[in-house]
């Protein structure tokens, strides 16, 4: 599947020449089935019975998703808390899901230890380089849509992965354009890995659960050095603004889709198209609530 390139509406960046690569469009509503039906399908080619992840939801959806496809089970590990409208793309696919711990990264240790009790592969979202082959494709498709090569391409980052398959193909195929990051304020563990060249602690959390990641993956760190020009950072609230920005332009988009028209203003020194990674329109109608009636109830 071939997703869309558009132009964005003009009231999103009005003066700005701007385009919307929108992986919202597929059934799961996010740009995951991409890497997960490649590494599924190369667990059941190596035997597996089942696959086990951990997720916020989207990871664990598609990974879910790309188990029915080949005829596996899925097991999905997801932090209390996490997005209803996920999770219930989650029973939809049959997952057998499993609430545990109070953040991503305690349901992954979770998940890793199940998986190594019961025989399973563990599928770390950001750790299988055959995700940042599948991302590739992101890349490759936005040159081939484009009518040129694009001044900047803005990518949501979480554990890494997207970033680094887009990367790699706009490093090849269009070495002049811009590879730019973000990450949210409040979660910045992989700009401050990839400003250090290597995994650094990180804190916090934010309501972009797709890019609330507390623990650096050392491969995805090496795969962004290698292939990310910028790292910008953005407040929850602006978030929250960027999401009911999209909405208004008829885009329902989650926390970590908009934080790359959040960080927009930051690049006024870009002089072209940018084209912005519309990652997943999964977000739940209390949380878009919030978003469009109470922005300044986040953190700036």
């Amino acid at each position: 599947m071939t997703t869309p390139l558009e132009a964005a509406p003009d009231r999103l960046a009005p003066g700005r020449e701007l385009y919307l690569k929108r992986e919202d469009v597929h059934e799961l509503g996010a740009f995951k089935w991409r890497a997960a039906l490649p590494v599924v399908e190369h667990y059941r080619a190596a035997g597996a019975r089942a696959v086990v992840t951990a997720s916020t939801g989207n990871h664990g959806a598609a990974t879910a998703w790309a188990a029915v496809q080949v005829g596996l089970s899925a097991v999905v590990f997801a932090p209390d808390g996490a997005s209803e409208t996920k999770l219930a793309l989650l029973e939809r696919f049959g997952a057998d899901v499993r609430l545990v711990g109070s953040d991503m990264d305690g349901a992954k240790d979770a998940a890793r230890r199940h998986a190594g009790d019961q025989d399973l592969p563990f599928f770390e979202d950001g750790a299988e380089p055959l995700q940042y082959d599948a991302y590739e494709s992101i890349g490759d498709e936005i040159v081939e849509q484009l009518y040129g090569p694009p001044a900047a391409v803005v990518v949501p980052v979480g554990n890494g992965a997207l970033l680094g398959g887009v990367g790699l193909a706009l490093g090849r195929r269009s070495p002049s354009t811009s590879r730019v990051g973000v990450v949210p304020k409040e979660a910045p563990v992989m700009a401050d890995s990839w400003e250090a060249g290597r995994p650094v602690e990180g804190r916090g959390g934010s309501f972009a659960d797709g890019l609330a990641v507390r623990v650096a993956i050392p491969f995805a760190v090496e795969a962004l050095v290698a292939t990310a020009d910028r790292m910008l950072r953005v407040s929850e609230r602006d978030m929250a603004r960027a999401v009911t920005a999209f909405h208004d332009a008829g885009i329902r988009a989650e926390g970590a889709a908009a934080s790359t028209l959040a960080a927009l203003p930051q690049l006024t020194d870009v002089d072209g198209a940018v084209v912005l990674v519309v990652t997943g329109r999964n977000i739940d109608d209390d949380l878009l609530a919030r978003c469009r009636e109470e922005p300044e109830s986040f953190r700036p």
